[in-house]
């Protein structure tokens, strides 16, 4: 009936519930949940093609920045 698309649009979709007519905490809980999701970076990142080279260099570097964080407040 539904095409491959459509049902995977169905499953992640988010469905919150409104308590008591409480739409600011409903549209609250909305906004952490998309965000755990990761739909927007996924969007964004998609915007614009990464060669893979570039891909590893950059996670290389952010592993390094990681690294050198954690050995800083460590020593404290």
């Amino acid at each position: 009936m539904y095409s491959c698309n459509v049902k995977q649009i169905i499953r992640n979709m988010l469905i919150i519930p409104v308590i008591k007519g409480n739409i600011d905490r409903a549209l609250k809980i909305f906004k952490r949940k998309f965000k755990q999701t990761g739909t927007l970076k996924e969007i964004r990142e998609r915007k614009q093609f990464t060669k893979k080279s570039m891909k590893i260099k950059l996670a290389k570097e952010k592993a390094i920045l990681k690294q050198k964080y954690k050995e800083e407040n460590d020593e404290y």
